[in-house]
Formats: structure tokens, sequence, C-alpha cells
């Protein structure tokens, strides 16, 4: 599977590094080591997918994947020297789609280049309704009660797992199954997307309806109340 890959990275030698590993796998690569050019890239070339350190200069690499998830659904693998929780969790609630702690093995980030990709091309499944909720794959929308809500890929991978088996209670191992087959993330990844979809499709965080704790277990989406017409 080809694509065209961006590496936004400031260490040259580790940029040059990443692309001769991605070129034999037989993609195409473009490299760039300044955040501002990374975003000049991506929206002149629309690349499949982007390798962002965080460390960049003149835009740092958390603003840039920001302003991607403003106006692009571009796979990010996001690259960082940080390796706390913290860090990991700030660089997925804003939309980053996986996340390495350097060093890294170069072949690992190639074969995690695989599964985004590959994630990306499985076919979609049928519209999902689940209460107000409708999951639409093929446009890769998802609404509420009528009005779109904005979802980051992998809260919407999410979505779309727990919305094909309605009531279905997933434990965090089946979810990190379903999202990667090869497991990345991690269970405290999955708990950061509930949080961040249960503010975005809940009339109450506090007091879900729809994406539901089975505590002990896991996770379910349920229709809830029904509303009047």
């Amino acid at each position: 599977m080809s694509a065209l890959i961006l590496v936004a990275e400031d260490d040259e030698n580790q940029a040059e590094l990443v692309r001769r590993y991605l070129e034999q796998d037989h993609h195409r690569v473009l490299v760039v080591h300044d955040g501002r050019d990374a975003l000049d890239v991506v929206r002149a070339q629309q690349p499949e997918l982007v390798v962002l350190d965080l460390m960049l200069p003149g835009l740092g690499g958390l603003d840039v994947c920001r302003a991607l998830r403003a106006d692009s659904d571009v796979l990010v693998l996001m690259l960082t020297a940080r390796s706390t929780e913290d860090d990991l969790l700030h660089g997925l609630g804003i939309g980053a789609d996986d996340y390495m702690t350097k060093p890294f093995s170069p072949r690992e980030l190639v074969a995690r280049v695989r599964t985004l990709l590959r994630r990306r091309t499985i076919r979609p499944a049928p519209m999902l309704k689940v209460g107000p909720i409708v999951v639409d794959p093929v446009r890769h929308e998802v609404t509420v009660r009528g009005a779109r809500v904005e979802c980051t890929p992998g809260e919407f991978g999410l979505l779309e797992v727990l919305a094909s088996e309605v009531d279905r209670v997933f434990t965090r191992e089946q979810l990190l199954d379903r999202l990667h087959g090869d497991s990345f993330l991690t269970a405290r990844t999955i708990d950061t997307h509930v949080k961040n979809l249960r503010r975005k499709i809940e009339t109450d965080s506090r007091t879900p309806e729809h994406l539901v704790t089975v505590y002990g277990i896991g996770y379910k989406l349920t229709a809830g109340r029904v509303d009047a017409p």
C-alpha cells in the first residue's frame, strides 16, 4: 500500500532515516523541518499521513496538529522526546491518531504507518443510527439530533465500533483490538476518547445516557431515552 507521507522533523538526520525507511516500504515521502512549512505542504500536496515531531521550530507540533484538525482529516503520527502520560493524552486529545516517543525503532514506525493506512482504507460499514446519534462512515461524519459534531479520527473510529453493535459492552482491550489490530494505543487512550466524545454527543457529559460505562468491564453505546417528536 503506497501513500504520500509528509515527515515534519527538525532533526535532519532523524528525518532522513525516517524518509529512507518509508521509501523502502514503497511510500512517496516529503520532508520539512519547520511547523509552518508543514502546514503549507499539507494544504498544497494533501498527503495521506503526517509524521509530526512535537518540538518543531516556527510552530510547534501540537499547534500544527490543532491547525490540521481544523480543516483536514489527514492521519497524524506524532513523534516526541517527551514520554509522560499527560503529553500522550494531550497529543491524542487534539487529534493525533498515534504517538511514538524517541528513541524509536524505524521499523516499528513503518509498522504503525501501515496500520494507520490500513484502517483508513478498510471498506466502511453502512450508516449507523443509535438513538439521536448518526455515524456516517462514508462521509466520516457524526450528527446528533441533526447537528454535525466534529470528531477526531480516533474518536470517530471508537464511536463507529460502538455504534456497530448497539448495547454490546466492549472491554478496553476489545476496543483497542478493533481500532488498531496490533495494539499500539493504551487503555487510557480509550478513556480519553470516551471523555471527549461525551462532551460532544451527550446532553450532560456528567450523566451520560448514550456512551455508558459498565463498571468493571468497559463501555457500550445505547439509544438511551427516546425523545418526544
